[in-house]
């Protein structure tokens, strides 16, 4: 339900108390027999607040250990990129980490400016690294919450291939951690911030120099520059605050950077759908101080917390992501004659059934995996997929020779590309998409969330497609019903039901006592109202009623 002030200013009533955040870091300490105050990774590292003892120095502590116990077995022993976002507890966390990673006698390089570092910096400097190396390769950590309230922090480790790590490692690392907290963290070793930074293993990186020189790289940026595109780009109080700065100067674009502030309470956003504070530049709550400036720019865009996230503003408002990736996954497979000709295009199964159409069009492989970017790392890497993205507004895509970029989602990049497809094609990415429905139809897309226990929950997460008895979809007759997802065998952790014009995906939340329903249809909303009414009925009777 939206709340009555989505999309207005925040208020001092509003604010995180970040002196308390802080204390609460360093003061409270979790009980491992609570399953919620127990180190828990989900589709991109651990994530919780301080103030319910979800995300604490020994949380860190012990997770940093663990990380440098699995790279040791791994042979890991090149770098470890080290990179935080703008959270209040994001510092703490960091320093928590030097402490324990320098004791560990593992080369660890943070930014060499002391900033803030996003997502994509971090996953291009640890390519960079490993490219023709077959040994000391690096790794990296960052320090995010993504998108989440400024109550939050998060703490994600990504594996030399660049991108979130895999199942394999995160179950190792989380379960390892949590032993060494039920253990008291004896096992931890860990040295005081001083001597962290001063030790021989610790170095200096220029991450945002080397992302940003980069650049023309992956974009056609003299495009932009020729064409005079007037670009708004709004960090949202972000990491990614000095790199667009940077960009405008270095590559010589017509770009303003609207929010040059950082802030740990986000005390200048505007509330999102549910009244909190979120970095959400899917939202057109979130994003509404920009939306309402956007007669100024051609292009105006936005990007979370670390820039792994984007949103696209053009003259005619803010983009659904889906219709965005639609539109991207267009143009870029038209207009990158270097890509291999067999590269697919990758979507997560909850993303919009026109990137099928449009792939389908193209005459592309799609390449439909379950939720969460780590499942596009490997085809990123050989250059089997030329893209991969997902409906919560992630994404990212091969340099314009066919080979690697990141492995991790990239809102920088893709918040340029919408300036390089208004540059090239002198139409904006709104306009494109409108001329994609003309031609293959006009979805109505939800994402909606029903009660459900944790033991329905569970449930949910393994049920089999026998499982699932309904013949027909809102008067539709149902052609699949998925648990696997097709790109690549995996479970979805979930089912996907589809009929020739409709589909929805039903899924647990890991952190709430719902089940997340995506639905989409062809027909218009009246049937996607259909189709979602119906998703619980068909949800319901696979649980046993």
């Amino acid at each position: 339900m939206q709340h009555e002030r989505a999309g207005q200013p925040a208020g001092p009533e509003d604010l995180v108390d970040v002196a308390r955040l802080v204390t609460a870091y360093y003061t409270l300490h979790p009980d491992p027999a609570d399953p919620d105050q127990r180190v828990a990774f989900g589709t991109s590292g651990h994530r919780g607040s301080s103030l319910a003892t979800a995300f604490n120095d020994d949380h860190i502590a012990a997770t940093s250990q663990a990380i440098c116990e699995y790279r040791t077995a791994q042979g890991t022993d090149g770098p470890l990129f080290l990179g935080a976002d703008t959270h209040a507890l994001s510092e703490p966390a960091r320093v928590t980490a030097l402490e324990v990673f320098a004791a560990n006698d593992v080369t660890v390089l943070i930014d060499a400016a002391d900033g803030y570092t996003p997502t994509p910096a971090v996953s291009h400097a640890i390519l960079t690294h490993n490219r023709g190396r077959t040994s000391g390769l690096a790794d990296g950590v960052v320090v995010t919450p993504s998108h989440n309230p400024p109550a939050d922090g998060g703490f994600k480790y990504n594996p030399p291939s660049g991108g979130p790590a895999g199942s394999e490692a995160t179950s190792w690392i989380q379960n390892r951690a949590n032993e060494i907290i039920a253990a008291g963290l004896k096992d931890v070793r860990r040295i005081p911030y001083g001597r962290a930074l001063a030790a021989p293993t610790t170095g200096r990186h220029d991450f945002l120099g080397a992302y940003v020189a980069d650049l023309p790289a992956v974009l056609d940026l003299d495009a932009i520059r020729s064409a005079g595109v007037r670009i708004g780009a709004d960090p949202l109080g972000g990491a990614s605050v000095a790199y667009w700065g940077r960009i405008a100067e270095q590559h010589r674009l017509d770009l303003t950077v609207v929010n040059p502030l950082t802030d740990p309470t986000w005390r200048f956003m505007t509330l999102d759908w549910d009244g909190k504070i979120r970095m959400d530049c899917s939202s057109p709550y979130a994003m509404a101080s920009l939306i309402g400036q956007r007669d100024r720019f051609d292009i105006a865009t936005g990007n979370d917390a670390d820039a792994d996230r984007h949103g696209i503003v053009t003259p005619d408002g803010l983009m659904n992501p889906n219709h965005y990736l639609a539109t991207a996954i267009a143009y870029l497979y038209a207009h990158r004659t270097e890509w291999p000709a067999d590269a697919g295009i990758g979507k997560t199964l909850v993303s919009s059934g026109m990137i099928d159409r449009v792939a389908a069009d193209l005459g592309r492989r799609l390449v439909e995996v379950p939720v969460g970017f780590k499942w596009f790392v490997d085809g990123l890497v050989d250059g089997s997929l030329g893209f991969g993205g997902e409906e919560s507004a992630g994404a990212s895509f091969l340099r314009r020779d066919g080979s690697v970029w990141t492995t991790d989602k990239d809102g920088i990049i893709l918040a340029l590309l919408a300036s390089e497809i208004t540059a090239v094609t002198g139409k904006t990415p709104s306009e494109h998409y409108r001329a994609l429905t003309d031609r293959f139809g006009a979805p109505a897309y939800a994402r909606t969330d029903a009660p459900a226990t944790r033991e329905e929950k569970a449930l949910l997460a393994k049920l089999s497609p026998a499982q699932v008895t309904a013949d027909t979809l809102a008067g539709e007759p149902v052609t699949g019903v998925l648990t696997e997802a097709p790109g690549n065998g995996a479970a979805i952790g979930g089912i996907k039901v589809s009929t020739a014009n409709a589909w929805f995906a039903a899924r647990p939340s890991g952190t709430e006592d719902v089940y997340k329903i995506y639905a989409e249809s062809f027909l218009g909303p009246d049937h996607l109202a259909r189709v979602q009414e119906e998703a619980k009925g068909v949800v319901l009777a696979a649980l046993g009623g």
